[in-house]
């Protein structure tokens, strides 16, 4: 058996290839709200929540104008995004209610709760929170047991908070 990774190691920011670059800055700023930190012309930008050097990378070096992969092709099949607690992903709900973008799905995984859906450019993304690791479900052997069961919606967003006045 190999040696586990260390146990600290965190994985770190993700770039997406888009085709178009002020497309994917409306939607990812100006629909879930990270913010702006660097931006290379018409070519790439960098953005992040909390002031971070940046979490999403978006660039069109080889992408610019292209179509996302068709079905049945290997890739990345989304990205997570964690959100600190439940109220924060209800805002994102709620932002994601707002601007008209669809779900493709939302879970309760007994470990998170995730809502599913698509960017512009077709990348999955997975906006969730975790639960508290002593609430996560186990089967027989103590192992966690997740589970992937409907999200009550209406729920999720009756714990958003309301809009800040510069929203």
């Amino acid at each position: 058996m190999s040696t586990p990774i260390h146990p600290g190691v965190r994985i770190g920011h993700v770039h997406l290839k888009v085709a178009d670059l002020e497309r994917a800055l409306a939607f990812y700023c100006g629909v879930l709200g990270f913010q702006l930190r660097q931006r290379y012309g018409p070519q790439a930008a960098f953005i992040s929540a909390g002031g971070y050097h940046h979490h999403i990378g978006l660039n069109t070096w080889e992408s610019r104008g292209g179509k996302p992969p068709p079905p049945g092709t290997t890739g990345l099949y989304h990205v997570a995004i964690l959100y600190p607690d439940r109220a924060s992903l209800a805002d994102a709900l709620r932002r994601l209610i707002e601007h008209k973008v669809p779900l493709d799905g939302a879970a309760d995984h007994g470990v998170s709760e995730a809502i599913y859906l698509q960017d512009p450019d077709g990348n999955g993304i997975e906006l969730y929170t975790d639960r508290d690791p002593a609430a996560w479900p186990r089967d027989a052997k103590g192992e966690i047991a997740m589970t992937t069961g409907p999200l009550d919606l209406d729920a999720l967003l009756a714990e958003s908070p309301s809009p800040s006045p510069s929203s």
